[in-house]
């Protein structure tokens, strides 16, 4: 059994990307920027924006955190949206979701502009994506298949079933699976909360990708042996005997079903690492595209 290491596939990644970087600075070019807007105190947003800007530092990117009260109004964060797009220093924008209930996150989306786009969560590039044109891939559904790529998990020809029908994860998810790529060529099934004896479903494939947010949903006698098993959960579950008071849990019971698979992913550690991955690649490539190189 194999654990896709997200540290040791995100470092690969990153390793890459601080050469490039390092590359333009020589050559007498500025690095790329990253804005990153985030609206209130959420806890898990915090801890999110802030490995983001970490990360970029760490690459030698360029970012800025730019803060705005949890009582915002729609119209200060499209106002924030608007100078980050006219900002010819800015190359990737990025909103952290969940946004407050007073703000449309569809009207914050389609507000970036589709060029700084390195979420990927615009109509503009979700409608490439669905096209095979070359766009910005959300960021979780690019992660996983960079680890893919970097284990070098065969996925021609497999069955792989996508759990969670999301627009940030399990739809992009379930095309990227069934595109002509090296990682991709799969054939798909993508199954959600009306999909019937769904565990029946699983115990065909050959790859199962859970992201639906429900704590140690799959269960191994949802999973058949050998299956490559990809766990985008992350859930806060109670636990007063937890140093934090809760511990994080994945959407498959890891303990249970790991013995049973060909490679599997742990949470932590797993998923959430390859999605910073992936976004810092979407913003290096809205550099280039941006800049012409």
């Amino acid at each position: 059994m194999l654990i896709l290491d997200g540290k040791i596939a995100a470092e690969s990644v990153k390793n890459v990307l601080q050469q490039e970087v390092q590359q333009l600075l020589v050559q007498g070019k500025r690095a790329p920027h990253l804005a990153a807007v985030l609206v209130g105190n959420n806890g898990a947003s915090e801890t999110y924006v802030a490995s983001k800007v970490k990360q970029c530092a760490e690459i030698g990117f360029e970012s800025t955190l730019i803060r705005l009260d949890a009582t915002a109004s729609e119209g200060e964060l499209l106002d924030t949206i608007r100078q980050l797009n006219d900002d010819d220093n800015i190359d990737g924008i990025l909103v952290q979701l969940p946004l407050p209930k007073q703000i449309s996150e569809q009207k914050v989306i389609e507000a970036i502009n589709p060029t700084k786009d390195v979420d990927g969560f615009h109509p503009v590039s979700v409608g490439k994506l669905v096209q095979g044109l070359d766009t910005f891939i959300p960021a979780t559904p690019y992660g996983i298949m960079l680890m893919l790529e970097h284990f070098n998990i065969t996925t021609k020809g497999k069955h792989a079933v996508v759990i969670g029908r999301s627009n940030i994860v399990g739809r992009p998810m379930s095309v990227l699976l069934s595109s002509n790529l090296p990682y991709g060529n799969c054939t798909v099934t993508l199954c959600h909360s009306q999909t019937p004896d769904l565990a029946a479903v699983c115990r065909e494939a050959d790859i199962i990708v859970a992201a639906l947010g429900r704590a140690e949903f799959v269960k191994a006698d949802m999973v058949k042996e050998g299956a490559v098993v990809i766990d985008v959960g992350i859930t806060r579950v109670d636990d007063p005997t937890a140093k934090k008071g809760y511990r994080i849990k994945g959407d498959v019971a890891y303990a249970e079903v790991a013995p049973k698979t060909q490679a599997i992913t742990p949470v932590p550690g797993g998923v959430g690492l390859m999605t910073i991955a992936g976004l810092l690649k979407n913003t290096l490539a809205a550099y280039k595209r941006r800049t012409g190189l």
